[in-house]
């Protein structure tokens, strides 16, 4: 039985199964590109840099994603019909290369930067083209006739395929190809139940709250629910960008649109991202579960909460991207030891608290691999620690017992 392996899910002649082995295209999760700051509430996108958008421009009409892993067309091919586009992929040879296909909906949101919009998409290296969307190569559950689409608008969804002009529609719809550079890493398992209220996933490392608040809240309310949140032992919830709630969507499942049992408690609800819509920015970006669409409403208005932790050792780093920074211990006292890669020189540390205010602001010099940071003027509560070297910026919630 031939199979095909597919981020996130295996397909074995069309039929899901989940719970089995799945190929991991991408790397890590890109952050959304959101550096802009909307709110003074602490948690916000623009709050968090985990593994910032990094390019490479391979000089060859083809573009490589150093957060995935993967290689992208630079100019997309144009409008085509669904089927046209893939055709046109699967026999693209580009930069010397073959092996070009159609995205996944993961893979096609990835490469979004929702500091922009109209496209949402870093035009210094991918050419600006008259797309309106970008197909992907999974169709909405149980059709034959909507397809996922990214949009120039920062959004996914379902699409009709006739939609677009060569089918006879008014809009956009243009293909991008993408191809793995590296062979696909096999994983046991997509998800994970760790038996304690929370849900790793295997392809990403983040870990999920496994029930969500009954509650539905505003957009500033939910960031301050995530950031406050505890459960069991573990502090360090945050709200998700659009980009990370997108990755644990299923769009092979409908009402709700997530991957069961493990999320079977989301429901069919709209959920809250951390991220703003940068040309409308009191609003911000959700995810409904109904079919899995990302699109954005009213930051006054009220949603649901699913929060989520990410797992420091995946922040990227372009010269050693294994190594991560790492602080202990935690809840802390009068000290915070910070542990750097070993080629760190300097460094600068900021500590604020959850109003925003910062209490410590200073330059270090890096002499060795483990910094003693001197926190005895902090009164105790919750506080985030910002580490800034170069353009990488790592935040972490520390909790101060004085």
């Amino acid at each position: 039985m031939k199979k095909k392996l597919l981020f996130g899910f295996l397909l074995l002649n069309s039929t899901l199964f989940f719970g089995q082995s799945v190929s991991k295209t991408i790397r890590l999760l890109p952050d959304t590109g959101q550096t802009q700051s909307y709110t003074t509430t602490f948690g916000e996108d623009h709050d968090y840099l985990i593994n910032t958008p990094s390019y490479t421009n391979n000089n060859n009409g083809t573009i490589t994603d150093n957060v995935t892993g993967l290689m992208w067309q630079q100019v997309d091919g144009g409008e085509m019909t669904f089927e046209n586009a893939i055709t046109y992929c699967n026999n693209l040879s580009l930069g010397g290369f073959s092996g070009w296909r159609l995205p996944t909906p993961t893979e096609a949101y990835s490469i979004l930067n929702h500091q922009s919009s109209n496209p949402a998409i870093n035009t210094t290296f991918f050419t600006l083209t008259t797309a309106e969307y970008w197909w992907t190569s999974v169709f909405e559950n149980n059709s034959t006739t909507k397809v996922w689409c990214t949009n120039s608008g920062g959004g996914i969804g379902n699409h009709p395929k006739a939609e677009t002009i060569s089918a006879g529609g008014t809009k956009k719809f243009h293909a991008r190809a993408v191809r793995n550079i590296t062979t696909p890493t096999t994983i046991t398992n997509h998800f994970t139940d760790n038996g304690d209220g929370t849900i790793t996933d295997n392809l990403t490392q983040l870990v999920w709250q496994k029930i969500p608040n009954a509650n539905i809240f505003t957009w500033e309310q939910a960031i301050s629910y995530a950031e406050g949140l505890t459960i069991g032992s573990i502090s360090d919830w945050r709200l998700p960008n659009i980009k990370e709630l997108q990755s644990i969507n299923n769009e092979l499942a409908t009402n709700p649109s997530v991957f069961a049992p493990y999320f079977s408690s989301v429901g069919v609800h709209n959920y809250w991202s951390s991220t703003t819509l940068p040309n409308q920015n009191l609003s911000a970006w959700y995810w409904s579960t109904a079919f899995g669409i990302t699109t954005y409403s009213a930051k006054t208005g009220s949603n649901y909460v699913l929060c989520v932790r990410g797992n420091p050792s995946l922040s990227l780093n372009t010269i050693e991207p294994h190594t991560s920074i790492k602080i202990h211990p935690n809840p802390s006292s009068h000290f915070v030891s910070i542990s750097f890669p070993r080629y760190t020189t300097s460094a600068k540390i900021e500590i604020v608290d959850t109003m925003g205010k910062i209490v410590l602001s200073k330059e270090i010099v890096v002499n060795s691999n483990e910094y003693l940071l001197d926190t005895e003027g902090i009164s105790g509560g919750i506080y985030y620690l910002s580490i800034i070297n170069g353009n990488n910026k790592n935040t972490y919630k520390i909790i101060m017992k004085k």
